[in-house]
Order: structure tokens, then sequence, then C-alpha cells
């Protein structure tokens, strides 16, 4: 056997090879190649130093190849068992210093996404003279292990084992952001279509949900407008309904979810663009590119509008979407709150206590769309037939209830002493909605007189504010399926709102710091593959739980394995360090967590000191998808 490069799709690539005599049709003896064992690109292993294609062959001969996955194949016992380590007083080598490994780890799955090979191809289709696939891992890298600003992202780049980018000029990384930007749509797809085919992913359902992000800034960007007087350029960095209740601008964005949990595409919009207004072009932009079959559509109360969902009929989709029962008209409030028709199943009766916990109905409503243009002149009447399923939950009654205990409670205080009763300027805030009409100063919005409290206050508001807690309205396309499996549906929108707190959280999305508006998608975007990276190691981690027992009980319909924080704490700690004689030693790899992830991608570490190509060798085995 003997080890060979041949060309392979334009690249050099190593395999193992052995000569096999065979006799060939016409009598004549002739040797031809049988492949033993196909190594990979010479770019995974080549430590960059003179005849490595020599120096390999020689160690594979001598029995210690430099590609420890080669061990296997050799015949002589590898001759080194000890290791030789001299140390002096005053050696630098003394002192070690911990670098990061995990990222073998999220480069095998950028791998698995397609996004390696993309930006090595597509840097042919630039003038950049960077290290453009470098740059895009260290932000990548550095969003999942360490987040921090783009320039201090390049300057983590000595922190990796083996540094990402060559002598890197820092501000290159905004190049690599405009490279993001521009190749956007071309980079959301190719994610996809590698998910579908490595990763399982299916979009029967398809989950939206609009977040913001804010911005360390006083001042919002104003409309670029041209000699006409038209807008040239809408400002996107804007004041709008902050979901954390910031005064900085913010900046919209939506964000699609598969059925496994992970994220298919984000579209971004000035922070002054309402939630409902977001559906049509993110969908334009993002799914109907993707050539997807028949979805259905899901998302909560905010995205509820006619023509969003006329949109989605049109193109043969469908939809489940909660709806406001707040806004509903009185009608449809009279037949909700009406008890006549509702049900129950046999599990919706408390043991203990014999109290319903969930009761629901529906009924099929024929609605009429009126669709409008930019002036309000009517373009169309569309008449939708939806399925409209309200149900009523003890769980999410006694959540609202709590959440609201400390105001109610004031209201019953309010109620039985009204003349001696202080109020707070929270409290005020919270009444605000309950007032009669006539009492709040439309220019300052405060109360005209707070001493005729009780007086001002339109109990019948709280009254309806109570009779509401624990009821849910759900409008559906899916006339065929059963109120319960309506509701199942919806409820996986919960899942996307937890990658909206790992984008928040550990991924620290926000705030924003860069400011031209192409970056600024671009950095969502890495944010983005970031966040899908996390649900991978999720996901896996779920699914090895679950092999490994199968009878386990998972403890909620979403669970994520381990959370993002976790995780990140867990590969930050799978770090090596560089001993004297070019060894390096592993570190924390019995840590729980970190064992955790390590076991269920099968990766198994021996108990040994590691050379540089063993240490590559080890990140090529890592298998990521089976």
């Amino acid at each position: 056997m003997h080890i060979e490069m041949v060309a392979n799709n334009g690249y050099d690539y190593l395999r193992l090879v052995e000569s096999v005599r065979y006799v060939r049709k016409d009598g004549r003896k002739s040797v031809r190649k049988k492949v033993i064992f196909n190594i990979g690109p010479l770019s995974r292993f080549d430590d960059r130093k003179p005849d490595f294609l020599q120096r390999l062959k020689e160690s594979f001969k001598n029995g210690t190849p430099l590609i420890t996955s080669l061990s296997e194949y050799t015949d002589k016992k590898p001759v080194r068992e000890k290791y030789d380590i001299c140390l002096s007083k005053g050696d630098p080598d003394c002192i070690g210093q911990t670098k990061l490994f995990s990222h073998c780890l999220i480069e095998r799955i950028l791998e698995e996404l397609g996004l390696i090979a993309f930006f090595n191809r597509y840097k042919q289709f630039t003038d950049f003279e960077f290290d453009l696939l470098g740059f895009f891992r260290l932000l990548v890298y550095g969003r999942i292990l360490n987040p921090r600003s783009k320039i201090a992202s390049v300057r983590q780049n000595n922190d990796y084992y083996d540094p990402l980018v060559k002598d890197p000029y820092e501000f290159n990384v905004y190049d690599t952001l405009s490279f993001v930007k521009k190749y956007e749509t071309n980079i959301t797809n190719k994610i996809h279509r590698h998910m579908v085919k490595n990763f399982g992913r299916t979009t029967k359902n398809i989950f939206y949900d609009v977040t913001n992000m804010f911005f360390e800034i006083d001042d919002a960007d104003e409309d670029v407008i041209d000699e006409d007087g038209n807008i040239h350029v809408i400002g996107q960095r804007r004041f709008g309904v902050s979901k954390e209740n910031r005064k900085q601008p913010i900046v919209q964005m939506g964000m699609f979810m598969d059925e496994q949990g992970v994220p298919i595409g984000i579209k971004t919009f000035p922070g002054n663009t309402l939630d409902h207004q977001t559906v049509i072009s993110a969908l334009s932009t993002t799914i109907d590119n993707l050539d997807l079959p028949r979805l259905i559509f899901v998302g909560d109360r905010g995205v509820y509008t006619g023509p969003n969902l006329v949109h989605l009929v049109r193109r043969t989709h469908g939809y489940v979407v909660s709806r406001s029962i707040e806004k509903t008209n009185k009608k449809e409030k009279d037949w909700i709150f009406n008890q006549v028709d509702y049900k129950h199943d046999k599990d919706d009766v408390d043991k203990k206590t014999g109290e319903i916990t969930f009761k629901y109905k529906s009924r099929i409503f024929n609605r009429t769309i009126n669709l409008v243009d930019e002036n309000n002149n009517l373009l169309e009447s569309y008449k939708l037939t939806e399925k409209v399923v309200v149900y009523w939950s003890k769980k999410q009654y006694d959540r609202q209830v709590a959440e609201n205990k400390s105001f109610l409670e004031f209201v019953d205080k309010l109620v039985k002493n009204p003349d001696s009763f202080r109020i707070t300027k929270a409290q005020t805030k919270s009444l605000k909605k309950f007032m009669k009409d006539d009492v709040i100063d439309k220019k300052t919005g405060e109360i005209l007189d707070s001493k005729r409290l009780l007086h001002m206050i339109d109990l019948d508001k709280i009254s309806r504010f109570k009779e509401h807690m624990g009821y849910y309205q759900i409008v559906s396309s899916e006339l065929e399926k059963s109120e319960r499996e309506i509701v199942a549906i919806y409820n996986g929108l919960s899942k996307i709102e937890a990658q909206f707190r790992l984008l928040k959280g550990c991924l620290d999305a926000r705030p924003i710091y860069v400011q031209n508006p192409d970056h600024v998608d671009a950095h969502l975007l890495i944010c983005m593959i970031a966040l899908i990276v996390l649900r991978i190691i999720q996901n896996k981690i779920v699914e090895f739980k679950d092999n490994q027992d199968p009878k386990r009980i998972k403890t909620t319909k979403w669970e994520l394995g381990l959370s993002g924080g976790r995780i990140q704490t867990a590969l930050n700690k799978w770090t090596v360090d560089l001993l004297a004689n070019n060894y390096y030693r592993m570190h924390n790899i019995t840590d729980p967590d970190l064992k955790l992830i390590l076991d269920s991608f099968g990766i198994k570490i021996p108990v040994q000191l590691f050379g540089k190509m063993e240490l590559m060798s080890l990140k090529t085995k890592i298998v990521i998808t089976t």
C-alpha cells in the first residue's frame, strides 16, 4: 500500500491505494490500483512545512504516519510509546498557554452546511486579496465562543490553536461583511439545501416571528431624499416599539424556523416597521426563493392581517395564526365566551380536583378581505374560508394571573377602600388602559384627578380583562385538521422565541455596533449562522440521549439538550496547550457538559499527547451526519 495524490474537482486529494494484479480478457496479466482509504483534501492536513507529501509517505512506511487515521493500515507498530519532554528553569514552555480547539467541531458543521466550500469557491468571483474564508471563520467562531465586536473577533485569531488568518489586516473584516451581504441569498439557499440533504430538514410547517435589536446611539437615521423629493434610501435605525422597552433606535428582524427548530432565513426592516408589515416582504425575499412545496405558515397575532393570509393562500400555502380576542368584534366575542359547545378530552381533567384544565371548540367561518392600495383605494375583495379554534387553558390562565397578581390585588384594595388610597407612578401606568376615556389628559397621558381614582376606572374593562385570561384564538386555512392538531402546530411557535433568547443572550447579537445598513444585515446573518450551529449541536445531544435510552421521557416537547450558555461554556473548555518538542496536551475532556457534546458526535479523544498532524487528523474524524 502507498499514498498518492490525485486531482479531485480541481483540488489536490490524498488517498491510500494498493496495486492489485489481475488477468485481462485477452489473457495477459496486468496491474491496477485499488483505493483502500480516501484520506481527504491535501489542504486539510498540510502543515505548511516543506515536502509534506514526501514526509507523509515516509512516516507511513516507518509505521508512524503523520495522519493518525492511517495507523490501522500500517503493518509496523508505532515506535513512539513514551514522550521525551525536557524542560529547564526559565524555559518559556514551563508556562502553559491554552488555545481553543473546539472550533474544529464548528468547522466540521460549517463544512456540512456547505459554507466552507461556498466561501472558497466564491472568492474566485471577487478581487479580494485577503483570506475571505479565514475572516468568515473568525466572525462565526467568535460569535459562538466569545462574541465581541468585529475588530475584537479578528483579534481573537491567536486564541485558536492554529491561527485562522496569517497576519490579518483588521479592517478586512468589514470587506467580509460586505461580501456576506452581497451573497446573502446564495448563503441562505446553500444552507437550506444542505440542511435538507444532511440534517433531514422538514418544512411542512414553518414558524415566523419578529424581534428587534437596539443600537447604543441617540439619534435615528433619516431618510435620504433625492433631488425630486423622493426617498432614495430609507433610514434603517429608527425608533419603534422595542421588545425590551429600550429608548434607543432599533432595527426589526423577521426570522423563519423549520420543524426542527433551526432558522431558515432572516429579513431586516427599519425599526419603525410594524410586525404585520414584515410578512409579505420576508416571505418574498426568503421563503419564495427556496421553491418549497406547500407549507403551513405559523405566526402570532402580531402578524395577523387579511392581506398576509391572502398572500399565503394565493401561493397555495396554508396558515395557522393566532388572532387577538380583544380586537375581535362583539358577535365573535359572544361566541368565544359562550360556554356552549366547548368540549374536553379525558386527559383534560385534573385527577385530584376533577377540575377541567383544557377546553376547546371551533367553527368554520367565511371572511371577506378587502385588499387596498397605498392610498386606501379598494383593489379587490377576497373571500377566505377558515377554521376558527378557541381554547381555554388553566396553565395559561394561572400564568396570566401570576403575571398580573400585583395589579389585580391593587384594584381589589382600591375598590374596598377608595378614599384613603394612594397610587404610585408604576400603578398609574398599569391603570391607563382601564380608565374611562374622559379622565386622561390627552396631551400628557396623566390622570386628571387622582383623588377620584375609583370613579375614573372602568370596572367593566377590568372585568373583561379577567374574563379573557386563559383564552386563545387561532385561525387556520386547514379545515380538515382537528382542533388539537391546529393547537399543537401553533404551540411550536414557542421554540422560535427560545431562538431569539439565544441570539440576544449567549450569542450577544445586540447592541449592534456596525452602522452601515449592509453590515447590519451581514452581522445578523452571521448571528443566524452561529445560531444554526448551536441548534445542530443541541439537536444532536437530544438524538444521542434518545438513542442511549429510547424510553427516556423528554422534559419538554421542544427539548434543547443543553442550553446555549452551557454549550458555549463547555466549548470554551475544550482547549489544548503546546508542550516541549511540539507535543500538544488536551484539556477538560472529562467535563460533564463537554463530554456530553463529544459523545453526541461520537468524538473519542485518546489518552495521549498529540502532534500537530494528529490534532488535524482528530478533526477530520469528526462525523456530523450519519
